[in-house]
Parts: C-alpha cells; structure tokens; sequence
C-alpha cells in the first residue's frame, strides 16, 4: 500500500480550468496527478446521494481515495448537550453522505476547551464520539472511520495527546494529524525532521503500528500568532511560518506508512499535493 495525495475542496485551478460540477473532479485530479480527495461538509452537508454515488464511482474509476470533512460546528466537547446531541447528527449525516460515495473516513473537529479544563473538555468529546461511534453502529455504518483532528488554535481541544487519546475510544477511530496545525499551536516547534518523527513515534506507541501507519492527514502552511496559534493558511511559498513538507514525506517512508494526506494550502491546494506527491515518489526510486 502506498501513500495518496490529494486537495482538500476545489482549488483556484479547478476553476481557471474551466471544471464547474463536483463530478467533474476525478478527471481533474487525474490531470493534476492526484490520488486522493476529500469532499468539504465544513458548512453543512448538502451534497445529495445521488451526486456523492456519481463522485464516487468515477473516483473509482480514475483509482482516487475519497474522505469528507464533517461540518465545522461540530462541537464534541460543547457544555451544552443539545450541541453535543446535534454534534452526533451531523457525524451521522457526514457517515451516510461518505458511505453513499465510497469514503471511508470522515475528519472531526474536536470542540473548544476555552470555558472548562482541557481535561473536562476531553472527557465530554470522548463521551460524544462513544455515542456518536455507538450511532453509527446500529445505522449500519460501523465501517466508517471517525477521524478526530488536530487542530491549530490554542484554545481548541484538539493537541497532538488529546486527539491520541481520543482515538483511544474505539480502535476504529483514526487520527486525522495536521502538521501546519500542530507547527501552529505550538509556535512553530513541529517544523524539523526530529519534531515530525516525534509525531509518528507518539501516533505508534499510543495507537500502534497499524493505525499509525493508515493514520489520515492533512497538510499545508500555517500562518500562526504566539498567542493564540493559527491565524490563517498560506501557500508552498511561504518561507516563513511553515512547516516544511519534505519531513513529513521522509517520515512517511521511514515508517512504512500509507496514510492519505490532504493538502489545505489556500487556493493552491492541488498544486501543492502535487509537489508532495512527487517528492513521495522520487524518494521510493
């Protein structure tokens, strides 16, 4: 098995193009040079069954590997219980919608720890994704992986241990490991070839080897304040806040790894898997 790159939602070029409809990604993301894919729910998921069949038939014929990003206000550590409660529906919409097309992978946002301890917050998300996991089970949909994120604001729940621990729950659960966020929150210490196979050793002694290696990942540079963390996403271009991707790619074939990583670069996100994707291949030579 090997390593799959691919954009997250539509870049620039998709447009400039001259593609228009979501079926109409496999071809480009063949042109691009791409292998992977994951489908935006951030504001809602609003894609009908029969659109997600049509995407995902003909990524299966072009040999893409699709995922889809669960709705943004997803709050799995929410004080509140309807959130909470709501938070578990939308997982389950998210479930359906990436069964219907083929995926197998959903990512998760994990909440915020602002008004409570991080360790009260963790509690709460861990207790939703076991009600949102048991949910899944009895729709008949327990084959779909819950990917919890690292994210990339201080404040949020969601560092490197937390989502390991989360992942913790069920062992189906996958971690979803983004580098610019984790470089981010913590003002750009996860940048060097040393700090990034930390990452892979904490994944494998806290997960194991299996889902270290099939973890999922997204990837991009990570504009970022000392006090507050991520600020907004950047380009391959930046040669400032970082991280570097080659790291990340050496680390990947260091440890056998086939993980899908999704590159989230603003408005160049195709173009830059495509740099990663090389580099991938020209080191497996």
């Amino acid at each position: 098995m090997i390593a799959r790159f691919g954009p997250a939602g539509s870049a620039d070029s998709f447009h400039t193009m001259g593609y228009r409809k979501t079926a109409q990604m496999p071809e480009y993301l063949t042109r691009m040079e791409l292998d992977a894919f994951e489908y935006q729910c951030g504001r809602g998921v609003r894609i009908s069954r029969e659109a997600a069949q049509e995407l995902g038939r003909l990524s299966a014929e072009k040999d893409i590997r699709l995922s889809l990003h669960a709705p943004y206000f997803i709050s799995l550590s929410s004080l509140e219980e309807e959130k909470r409660m709501g938070s578990i529906d939308y997982i389950l919409q998210s479930a359906v919608a990436a069964d219907a097309m083929g995926a197998d992978r959903i990512i998760v946002h994990s909440g915020s720890a602002s008004k409570i301890s991080r360790s009260d917050a963790l509690e709460l998300a861990k207790d939703t994704l076991r009600k949102a996991q048991k949910t899944l089970d009895e729709q008949g949909l327990s084959h779909i992986h819950i990917c919890p994120e690292t994210m990339g604001k201080i404040n949020q729940l969601g560092d490197l241990d937390e989502v390991l621990q989360l992942c913790l729950v069920d062992e189906r659960f996958i971690p979803c490991i983004d580098f610019g966020h984790l470089n981010a929150r913590t003002v750009g210490r996860v940048n060097s070839f040393e700090d990034v196979g930390k990452v892979f050793e904490a994944m494998e002694n806290t997960l194991g080897t299996d889902r270290m290696r099939a973890f999922h990942s997204h990837f991009s540079k990570i504009e970022y304040t000392e006090k507050g963390g991520e600020k907004r996403h950047l380009t391959f271009e930046d040669a400032v806040y970082g991280p570097n991707f080659e790291p990340v790619v050496e680390w990947i074939l260091r440890k056998n790894a086939y993980p899908t990583v999704i590159c989230e670069s603003a408005g160049t996100q195709a173009e830059d898997a495509a740099m990663m994707r090389r580099y991938y291949h020209s080191l497996m030579k």
